[in-house]
């Protein structure tokens, strides 16, 4: 994302504006955007991030979401039911993995070099979700009475699952090796946020699977 800006610009904002115009065009009642806790960037430790929470997107990437949800869901209308979902950062067994993700990233070379790899300092903080808490959480929202869910944003997640890195080091360790070396990259990550999932729970919506699960997993 930061190394090809304009592509990123295109993919996460331009093109998918334009789907949700055509998706408005062709009659479509229910528009989902997946979004992404890291728009909220870097708050205080004091601080969690509730969907009134100031964005503060430090990555091309989170700026280009930034501003597709401002679009997207400007396009809602009686007829034209927008939702936009913050995930988490997504983890979990998929037939397309991704090891670039955190508990992913982490579990696989833990498993296969007997490394834990930790992005510095460790203190960094986030929300996570399970893959298939991702599909449930959307499933939810299409099932859900349009007025309840037309033109607002959730938080897609559990407030079990905000965890910080140097935490879930230590759960990788209890299910795969105590005697795990940490091996530190990279400079410091400066995007850290705790989220809070309040408003998609009172809607009736709630996690099923932690980052235990999915490193067993």
């Amino acid at each position: 994302g930061e190394k090809f800006k304009k592509e990123t610009y295109e993919i996460n904002y331009e093109a998918r504006v334009q789907n949700a115009i055509k998706a408005k065009k062709n009659k479509v009642k229910k528009y989902l955007l997946p979004s992404s806790c890291s728009n909220y960037g870097k708050i205080k430790n004091n601080e969690i991030a509730d969907e009134k929470f100031k964005l503060k997107p430090l990555t091309n990437y989170s700026k280009a979401n930034a501003m597709a949800e401002k679009k997207i869901i400007g396009l809602g209308d009686k007829k034209f039911a927008v939702t936009v979902l913050r995930q988490g950062t997504v983890f979990g067994y998929s037939p397309k993995m991704r090891f670039d993700l955190a508990i992913n990233g982490m579990t696989f070379n833990s498993w296969k070099n007997g490394l834990l790899p930790l992005m510095k300092d460790g203190s960094q903080r986030r929300p996570m979700i399970h893959l298939k808490d991702v599909c449930r959480g959307m499933f939810f929202i299409l099932q859900a009475d349009s007025s309840k869910i037309n033109n607002e944003i959730f938080n897609l997640g559990g407030n079990e699952n905000n965890y910080s890195i140097i935490n879930l080091s230590k759960i990788i360790k209890q299910n795969i090796n105590k005697k795990l070396k940490i091996q530190w990259y990279g400079s410091k990550d400066n995007r850290s946020y705790y989220v809070s999932f309040d408003k998609i729970n009172k809607l009736g919506f709630k996690t099923k699977y932690d980052a235990k699960y999915g490193v067993k997993e």
